[in-house]
């Protein structure tokens, strides 16, 4: 998989500050940016070459996504995001979009899970407008995938992505698991494996899982794209033969475009109030999606001349605290630091030991064992905006917090911590693979007793067992530190099973541990962290 990248200027091409990732996809990365030149907002698709292309492929590369690009957004004006911008960086194709006011299909289907057929059916007729017009004028897209589709509030979905496909060393090696059997051969495509992809599309939105699933290695998820039958769709009720005629194996008996946009249409007209399902409303954080990207960018500027959420330091339990990794037997060890995904202020590096608190509840009452709540419940306070992590969990976050720091232990435990930088609450999200199978046991006899070494260490009640997300969880909530610099922190230990476990762990400086905007912030944490599947 494509790993997360920054050029050793902390600028791609001169100009374009990466933020953060919005998707991925086994060879390619989404990442949120900012045009720092221009000062305007930019979507960049990190794209990893094949190591043996050569600087002439690189350069063909670049002009066939630009003219591509440009080809398809005259033809669907409002449809496909406009390239800005690609160059090849270090035998990486970086390609810069117009900023898209939408939400990641791919995203939209984590958070709210699979679709009702007729919404299915409506963004399928979208795109394949898209798609139709793309084969009138000889251009097949040949990367569709979640990733590519971005759907809006007000307004059809938008595509991105024309004129990648062949950039990568094996066709559709970017998303294999919405690959065409041809292309998993490795073969010559045509507007057939689009509508493949359309098929895969479909699917994927009324069954909330891809008709293939990843198996980790491209190689072997394009093998079963071509030999393993089609598990049957069972939530696309009238959608069904459609998604089922697109998904056939042998390119030339799957549906026509005519007859897709029959069967879709005759969904739509024919389908009952219990097959609808109305799309998402306004953003509850903003009217637009611009939001995501202005909350970091805001808080670039705020952060400049003072904010509300800057308080007294948190940097002597923060840095105290990394000392060792939970889980890893390595407590004597510094684990290996690894470039911050954004510029950050050191004093805070791991001041964010992941917590969770319930903001709703006194600090030593146990938090309600309750499953995360998905669909409309799960909607988020104005400003914040998920965060998903190139580790694979996602998390939402207050706007202008970001990453500001990872630290590892080899490949068996990190820390990622987040927060608006300077001297402010962090939230701290910690994955090890050497937990024991007790998490009251984990905070009593593998993290506190490192805890304890803090200046100030202070526990907050008893270790609590709990239920988080239907697994094996425990709380742990402390102070540390003197005087201005006393921090309070919540932690949450949950289990995943085979020696893993997530931590979450929220530290604000104690003085200000009550303040509606920390609790509001501790409870959107908790109620919103997913780790990765598998």
């Amino acid at each position: 998989m494509v790993k997360a990248h920054v050029s050793a200027h902390g600028l791609v091409a001169g100009r374009y500050r990466l933020l953060e990732v919005f998707s991925r996809e086994t060879n390619r990365l989404w990442w949120y940016a900012e045009d720092v030149t221009a000062e305007q907002p930019r979507l960049v698709a990190q794209t990893a070459l094949p190591e043996s292309a050569a600087e002439d492929t690189a350069r063909r590369a670049v002009a066939r996504v630009v003219r591509t690009s440009e080809t398809m957004r005259l033809l669907r004006p409002g449809q496909v995001a406009a390239v800005v911008d690609a160059v090849v960086e270090a035998g990486t194709l970086w390609t810069v979009t117009e900023w898209i006011d939408g939400t990641p299909l791919g995203e939209l289907l984590a958070r709210e899970g699979a679709f009702a057929p007729l919404r299915a059916a409506r963004l399928g007729l979208e795109l394949l407008d898209v798609l139709q017009a793309a084969h009138d004028e000889g251009v097949t897209h040949g990367e569709l995938s979640p990733g590519q589709v971005f759907v809006r509030d007000d307004g059809p979905v938008v595509v991105t992505g024309f004129g990648l496909a062949g950039t990568t060393l094996v066709p559709r090696l970017t998303a294999p698991s919405y690959a065409s059997p041809e292309q998993a051969r490795d073969e010559r495509i045509g507007p057939a494996a689009d509508l493949w992809a359309l098929g895969a599309l479909l699917y994927t939105m009324v069954e909330g899982r891809p008709p293939f699933r990843d198996r980790g290695r491209p190689d072997a998820t394009l093998k079963a794209v071509d030999r393993l039958p089609l598990r049957t769709p069972l939530r696309a009720g009238p959608l069904g033969q459609a998604v089922q005629g697109l998904l056939r194996k042998n390119p030339r008996e799957r549906l026509t475009r005519p007859v897709v946009r029959e069967a879709l249409g005759r969904a739509l007209s024919e389908g009952t109030d219990a097959d609808r399902q109305p799309a998402p409303g306004p953003r509850p954080h903003g009217a637009s999606r611009g939001g995501r990207l202005a909350g970091p960018l805001r808080g670039r500027r705020v952060l400049a001349v003072g904010t509300a959420l800057a308080v007294v330091t948190v940097a002597a339990a923060a840095l105290a605290a990394t000392d060792a990794l939970p889980g890893t037997g390595t407590a004597g060890a510094r684990p290996r630091a690894t470039v911050p995904a954004a510029p950050a202020d050191r004093r805070t590096g791991g001041g964010a030991t992941p917590t969770s608190a319930p903001p709703t509840a006194p600090a030593t009452t146990p938090a309600p064992s309750t499953p995360a709540p998905t669909g409309p419940a799960a909607a988020l306070p104005a400003g914040y905006r998920r965060y998903s992590a190139p580790e694979g969990f996602s998390v939402a976050l207050p706007g202008g917090w970001r990453r500001l720091a990872t630290s590892r232990s080899g490949d068996l435990a990190y820390r990622v911590t987040f927060g608006p930088g300077g001297d402010a609450p962090t939230l701290a999200v910690t994955y090890s693979e050497r937990v024991g199978t007790d998490p009251v046991a984990v905070w009593r006899d593998d993290v506190e007793p490192r805890l304890a070494r803090l200046p100030g260490y202070q526990r907050v009640g008893a270790v609590r067992a709990t239920g988080y997300q239907g697994r094996e969880a425990a709380d742990l909530e402390w102070l540390a530190g003197t005087g201005e610099a006393r921090t309070h922190t919540f932690g949450r230990g949950f289990l995943l099973g085979g020696g893993r476990g997530f931590s979450l762990r929220f530290t604000t400086p104690a003085a200000t541990w009550d303040d509606a905007v920390n609790r509001l912030a501790l409870k959107t944490s908790l109620r919103t962290f997913r780790a990765p599947e598998g």
